[in-house]
């Protein structure tokens, strides 16, 4: 039987991804890789400024590596990370300033420790071979160094054992150096700053800040990023099963598809001399169609594999970090973990494939004729194509306060012609450009015949926006704007001819138009000045009868003084 193929291998936890040999300082890019600085400063700056810096100022030599600050560089650089080409704004001492992968550090050491020939460095010469480990100071040493260790007073008393005994170990911690004081440990965590430190730290620049042991403080960090961890696995969860879905849709078109085919072909083969040409329109048409549902889900499942990969790097990074790192480096890594696994978990996805392979073949569909012959059978696109769909509606234009608004939404499919059933998702969102408190609801209801009927009532005068989505997607012209009016003023005064004449001349009689009469009359009269030669309203002067107020809101002490009051008369 022929052998299965062997699962691919793990990539080694103690080994940089780009050189393959054991971790050299190795460095945490925001998007949870690890790789050595050397590395990383290998890397070209992804910038198109910084490529333009180095064809004009660096010479051929390399000397534009990004460990290496530059004094006359101008702005930070970025580069892409060879994992997952996520862009990386890199701080401004360069690679050293990212931080340091404490685990994978204390993993490459393992790895040295367990192999055939230790060659591990001393950690306090820098020529000898360590071939022991002080276990108080949790320190490799020499046979000189070993011997000036046990001479000393203060280190006289410590257990010192062989590195040969420890290869069964699966960590060993080793002492963390403060950046600022290499001689002291990181052994506390400023709450202030939210900070790992160490003493002479607590003296100096954190002074009379707020803090704690590492031991004490790390239960509460660790418990934040184990919920982001939680939260990150459920998506993790639903994108595989997003995938898997994708892959069943896609499974399902073909056979569909291929389906469709045969009876297109079986129809076309009894009409062998008028329905030629039509059978290849039919299968063109199909093959459009299919090929577009296949682009629509490869393109899904690209970017929900990316997400997924990225999500997967989060995962393992962060159960890494809290099931092998120790307190202190839980610490100085949840800033960066914390910030990866809250922006993955920010992203919106889709975790069903939207793309479907409703297509049909019917062959009563009457189609052109050929050769005089009446031909049937059409490819049914049964999808809607929300850039396709339109909007229409006369009461869009300019609706007024407190009136309702109706709008119909017509859907068709990817060759523009109308979708002749229901049951699609559509949303509608309304928001008011000034209040964002100001919410308007709309209501859709479905016809049932591949229309929509869309109402809602502005209960705000101003600008608003009005999006339409179809399938999560807008639909052709959306998002829309609408300015809605205020309410419609109804006049209060007379349509007349002058205040003479609807007062029974009365001389106190007034009006909007602003006429006046001799002999004392405050209001307009026939053939005096003033006078708009025409009739108008009493409370504006507009000359219009089926027109709106232009008073706003006229107060009742100021009708009784207008010719308002000659209503009654």
């Amino acid at each position: 039987m022929p052998k299965s193929p062997a699962a691919p291998k793990e990539p080694s936890r103690s080994r940089c991804p780009l050189c393959m040999e054991p971790f050299s300082a190795p460095r945490i890019l925001p998007c949870l890789h690890t790789f050595c600085t050397p590395c990383l400063g290998q890397l070209e700056p992804f910038s198109d400024l910084a490529l333009c810096h180095e064809d004009s100022d660096s010479s051929s030599d390399g000397s534009w590596i990004l460990g290496r600050r530059q004094n006359h560089w101008p702005l930070p650089l970025s580069i892409l990370c060879p994992a997952c080409d996520t862009e990386v704004d890199l701080p401004p001492e360069g690679v050293e300033g990212l931080p340091t992968d404490h685990v994978a550090l204390n993993e490459a050491w393992l790895e040295a420790l367990q192999g055939a020939g230790l060659g591990l460095g001393c950690d306090l010469c820098t020529d000898g071979e360590a071939v022991k480990r002080c276990q108080a100071c949790r320190l490799c040493l020499c046979h000189f160094c070993c011997q000036a260790h046990k001479r000393q007073k203060k280190t006289a008393a410590h257990p010192i054992v062989e590195l040969r005994d420890l290869k069964g170990c699966t960590r060993l911690e080793k002492p963390i150096r403060c950046p600022s004081h290499p001689s002291e440990e990181l052994r506390l965590f400023c709450e202030c700053c939210d900070l790992p430190v160490c003493q002479e730290c607590m003296v100096g620049a954190h002074r009379q800040h707020p803090h704690n042991t590492a031991a004490n403080v790390v239960h509460k960090h660790g418990d934040s990023i184990r919920e982001l961890l939680k939260v990150t696995q459920q998506h993790v969860g639903t994108l595989r099963e997003a995938l898997s879905q994708i892959e069943g849709a896609r499974e399902n078109l073909d056979r569909r598809a291929e389906a469709v085919a045969l009876e297109i072909r079986t129809f076309a083969d009894g009409y062998v001399r008028a329905i030629e040409e039509h059978r290849e329109e039919l299968l063109r048409s199909l093959e459009e169609l299919r090929v577009q549902r296949e682009t629509q889900l490869h393109l899904q499942k690209a970017q929900l594999r990316q997400l997924l990969q990225d999500m997967q790097t989060g995962v393992d990074f962060t159960e890494r970090l809290l099931t092998g790192g120790s307190d202190l480096e839980i610490l100085l890594t949840k800033g960066v973990v914390e910030n990866r696994l809250q922006r993955l978990n920010n992203v919106d996805y889709h975790p069903h494939p939207v793309a479907d392979d409703r297509i049909q073949f019917s062959p009563h569909e009457k189609a052109a004729h050929i050769q005089s012959y009446p031909i049937f059978g059409a490819v049914l696109n049964r999808a809607t194509d929300p850039t396709k769909c339109v909007v229409k509606g006369k009461d869009f234009g300019s609706p007024r306060q407190s009136e309702p608004v109706g709008l119909m939404l017509l859907c068709k499919d990817g060759s523009g012609e109308r979708v002749e059933r229901g049951g699609g998702p559509v949303r509608v969102t309304i928001s008011h450009s000034e209040r964002k408190d100001c919410a308007t609801k709309a209501i859709v209801c479905d016809n049932q015949d591949g229309t929509y009927h869309i109402s809602f009532t502005p209960e705000e005068p101003g600008k608003y926006t009005i999006s339409i989505f179809v399938r999560g997607q807008h639909v052709q012209g959306s998002p829309f704007p609408m300015t809605v009016k205020g309410k419609f003023r109804q006049h209060r005064g007379l349509f007349h001819c002058c205040t003479f004449c609807s007062s029974g001349g009365q001389k106190a009689a007034r009006c909007a138009c602003g006429g006046t009469m001799p002999g004392g009359y405050q209001g307009c009269g026939h053939g005096h000045t003033g006078h708009p030669g025409s009739p108008h309203w009493s409370c504006c002067g507009n000359v219009a009868e089926v027109s709106e107020c232009s008073i706003k809101q006229p107060c009742e002490d100021s009708l009784q003084r207008s010719l308002l009051r000659t209503v009654a008369l």
